[in-house]
């Protein structure tokens, strides 16, 4: 496969999971997507199918399109061009429902954004109260249940500032599920968070994915990348350069920019 980097052509990676032969639906469908922020070009022509229950690794560099692509998939940040079909709803395609959208597509961001003057019970029932119009009894009977679950059951009357970072990235995840999506999207759910609390977050991830929630996950999270996701995409300026099984993308890249990056990866690592 030839370096984008060294002939300045977009390449065009296949993949034999990523076509309508496989036997599981096909949830989400970019086509061509791109995304200027003035005259940058964050992303140039993304082109990508999500199936049900799948979990998608995302790495790259900084800067090169990762959470600009999330952020399009529902719908905080506005598609210059191309097409985003999410479950059958079209959201690139007219007038959009936000609160539908954010009902179907969760996210998890790096940084926590609980509310501060809310206890962590509060937190996770407040999206079900106000979105979905669940009377409180059963909003907050769904956070128990929720947090018990990412396994922090303990700290419902706690304030998100007595939890660690690892406890509310939890919360935050909790959160994201009470408004019961039909995919979860994570945004470097553990790059401000220290070896120990990351654990406990993939943790949680792992037993998601078990369970077969659909997942699209940005993550330098290498380990996790090999170990979970079914598909890893290495995107570069705003273009998918490299797809494929984690593994074998880990262990032989096939291009000299994913070789260069996974170099650093790993140096930064030891």
């Amino acid at each position: 496969m030839t370096d984008q980097s060294a002939t300045g052509h977009i390449p065009q990676p296949t993949d034999a999971r990523d076509n309508d032969a496989v036997d599981k639906t096909v949830v989400v469908e970019v086509q061509d997507l791109h995304k200027s922020f003035g005259a940058n070009e964050v992303l140039r022509g993304i082109n990508l199918k999500v199936h049900e229950s799948e979990v998608i690794t995302i790495i790259g560099p900084s800067g090169s399109g990762k959470s600009t692509l999330l952020r399009c998939l529902n719908l905080l940040e506005q598609p210059t061009s191309g097409r985003i079909v999410v479950f059958g709803l079209d959201l690139t395609g007219g007038k959009i429902h936000l609160p539908t959208v954010r009902r179907r597509v969760g996210m998890v961001f790096q940084s926590f954004n609980l509310f501060p003057h809310m206890t962590v019970l509060q937190n996770v029932a407040e999206g079900p109260r106000t979105v979905l119009r669940m009377p409180k009894e059963d909003a907050e009977k769904l956070a128990t249940d929720l947090l018990a679950k990412v396994g922090i059951a303990d700290k419902a009357d706690h304030r998100p500032n007595q939890c660690s970072g690892g406890q509310q990235q939890r919360v935050a995840i909790a959160r994201a599920l009470a408004m019961q999506p039909q995919i979860m999207l994570f945004d470097e759910p553990t790059s401000a968070l220290d070896p120990e609390l990351r654990a406990e977050v993939l943790d949680v991830m792992r037993e998601l994915a078990a369970e077969g929630m659909t997942m699209v996950v940005v993550t330098h999270e290498m380990g996790f990348a090999r170990k979970v996701s079914g598909r890893s995409i290495f995107i570069d300026e705003g273009v998918i350069i490299e797809q494929g099984d984690p593994t074998s993308m880990l262990v032989n890249p096939q291009t000299e920019r994913l070789k260069h990056f996974l170099n650093l990866i790993f140096w930064e690592a030891e």
